[in-house]
């Protein structure tokens, strides 16, 4: 059965939105349900992302729709999402504190600035099982177990040596491991 078209007499869309991630951070995906005022279905978008986190997720999944209106030319838009850490940050309740987070939630902003209204809300993931159905399947269509997995524990080189602040996670004898740092500045 086809989808109703967008046109000029549903100048509001509602999205439902979702991400996830399997291990945060792990194999990662989105969903996102398009529809007009009235509820129809206009269009679905499903994306495997590769390693993220869910917060990651679920900001590429609110601008797939934000990017889908403004394609659209559409002016309103209406987003549901079971991210309360998502809804509260769009809607200026809580700081985005997260680096990862920031230039996503910063072009999110930056879309919503070219519609005449924007609105989301935080519901229950019962209330958007669509969208959460969308987001896992591009999560298990985007590949296989992961070959490889983060392991993050906090350290400091001194002295010529890595010297763990916490326990470090099991290691294997003999495999190969990125060391990736970070130079912490004092305040």
């Amino acid at each position: 059965m086809p989808s109703p078209s967008l046109s000029s007499s549903s100048p509001e869309l509602i999205a439902y939105i979702d991400g996830g991630s399997r291990g945060n951070p792990g194999p990662a995906g989105f969903g996102v349900v398009i529809q007009d005022a009235k509820g129809h279905t206009l269009d679905t978008i499903a994306e495997f992302l590769g390693g993220a986190t869910n917060n990651v997720a679920e900001y590429r999944a609110l601008l797939a729709a934000l990017e889908y209106a403004t394609e659209k030319k559409c002016q309103r838009l209406k987003v549901y999402c079971d991210s309360e850490l998502i809804a509260r940050q769009m809607q200026g309740r809580y700081r985005v504190q997260s680096p990862d987070l920031k230039p996503l939630y910063q072009r999110a902003q930056d879309l919503v600035h070219l519609l005449d209204r924007f609105a989301i809300e935080h519901i229950p993931r019962e209330r958007n099982q669509q969208a959460d159905r969308l987001a896992n399947e591009a999560m298990d269509q985007g590949g296989a177990a992961p070959t490889e997995r983060t392991l993050a524990f906090l350290a400091v080189f001194e002295k010529g040596k890595l010297q763990p602040l916490a326990t470090a996670p099991e290691l294997e004898e003999g495999a190969e491991y990125e060391i990736r740092a970070r130079k912490r500045i004092p305040k």
